[in-house]
């Protein structure tokens, strides 16, 4: 699976309605985005908190209404796209959202559940506590793992196979409540987090595993060898080309 990161960053500007645009017109069906909530409950998906990387424009995106924040203009003069605008314009579109503040959690419940949209997002967060609270207001949404159960993964995976699947089982969250992939960095400080016993250890729990930010053929390579579920990357086209070619390669 490869998962357009930020809309494909690499690509084209990251988060806009023209990435998203390109993306679904390439074939891609996966597109990881970030989701902030403007002062009035706006979902709005950009990445950062405050608006200058990217825009015309200067401070936080919490502090702005939507009627103020329409009228941002990225660097290539296109207005920040809504959540609700972009799961209406790609229906056929699964958006991997990261909730980057406990602020947008009550705006994604609303957005979601007012579109019937839940079947249409996967829903990430480096807080596993943001995660139980909109995986308890969204049921039957899927969703990845927060940084805390993701450690607890990393630690199971050195231990016996059934030690540590019996420790995930009893500390980290599951398909049965909605989750349905680990989504990781190959190394996090000093920390290897995806070897092949990590990998086989999330299967054997009904776990997909995604990883980020890859961007390089070499790594693609590598993830697919270890048996990775997804690349999470800047440069989807890139990724699908090495994929089609390990798959012929395999072929042979």
């Amino acid at each position: 699976m490869v998962l357009a990161h930020r809309g494909g960053g690499n690509e084209e500007l990251e988060n806009s309605l023209d990435a998203f645009a390109s993306m679904a017109a390439k074939g891609f069906s996966f597109i990881e985005t970030d989701a902030h909530a403007t002062r009035d409950g706006v979902v709005v998906l950009f990445h950062d908190s405050t608006l200058a990387r990217t825009t015309h424009a200067v401070g936080k995106i919490a502090d702005y209404s939507w009627q103020q924040l329409a009228q941002v203009r990225d660097y290539s003069g296109h207005a920040l796209v809504r959540l609700d605008s972009a799961l209406t314009q790609f229906p056929d579109v699964v958006f991997n959202v990261d909730a980057k503040s406990w602020h947008v959690v009550e705006p994604l419940v609303r957005t979601i559940s007012g579109l019937k949209a839940s079947r249409q997002v996967s829903l990430a967060s480096f807080s596993e506590r943001r995660l139980r609270a909109l995986r308890r207001a969204l049921p039957g949404v899927h969703s990845s793992l927060g940084t805390g159960a993701i450690a607890v993964l990393v630690i199971a995976a050195w231990l016996p196979a059934r030690l540590g699947q019996w420790l995930a089982k009893k500390l980290v969250p599951g398909p049965a409540a909605g989750v349905e992939v680990v989504q990781v960095p190959i190394r996090y400080a000093r920390v290897t987090v995806v070897t092949r016993r990590f990998v086989r250890l999330c299967h054997a729990l009904g776990l997909a595993v995604h990883v980020w930010t890859i961007n390089t053929a070499h790594l693609m390579r590598q993830l697919i060898a270890m048996g990775a579920d997804g690349i999470i990357t800047d440069e989807p086209t890139l990724a699908a080309q090495v994929i089609d070619q390990e798959w012929q390669a395999g072929q042979r």
